[in-house]
């Protein structure tokens, strides 16, 4: 039996929503990192100071590049392992809910999981221009 993803509309419409609430979220995420605030708490988590505008462009550039639907499986590949991070480093998976919970993480891990899986889908650049091949999609 061969999994396979319905090619409805409401299906590509799912779709596109699920990779604009990941990209938004990224990039809400993303621009937070360049508050000078935020780098301030970057050493009590073990990463350098300087670390937060590169962290800031990783979530911003690739949530940009899901959302048009470009690259888009090497962006969540990106994101994926900057949310791996963020529950092994940063929150050192200690909780799954609460103050350092690491539910949200998680939620957008297995998010871009679902986007290196399926791909960008019609509603996207990649779909419209045809000529990328399918492991730059």
């Amino acid at each position: 039996m061969e999994a396979k993803i319905r090619e409805g509309i409401l299906h590509d419409i799912v779709h596109f929503g699920l990779r604009i609430v990941i990209g938004v979220a990224f990039i809400v995420h993303g621009f937070e990192k360049f508050d000078p605030v935020f780098a301030g708490y970057m050493p009590s988590f073990g990463i350098p100071t300087e670390m937060a505008p590169l962290i800031a462009l990783a979530e911003i550039i690739p949530g940009t590049l899901i959302i048009v639907g470009v690259l888009s499986r090497i962006a969540s590949s990106l994101l994926a392992t900057i949310m791996m991070g963020a529950i092994f480093v940063v929150l050192k998976a200690s909780s799954y809910t609460g103050q350092m919970g690491y539910e949200y993480p998680l939620i957008l891990l297995a998010a871009n999981l679902m986007v290196i899986v399926i791909g960008p889908g019609r509603i996207s650049l990649s779909h419209i221009i045809k000529k990328i091949p399918r492991v730059l999609q």
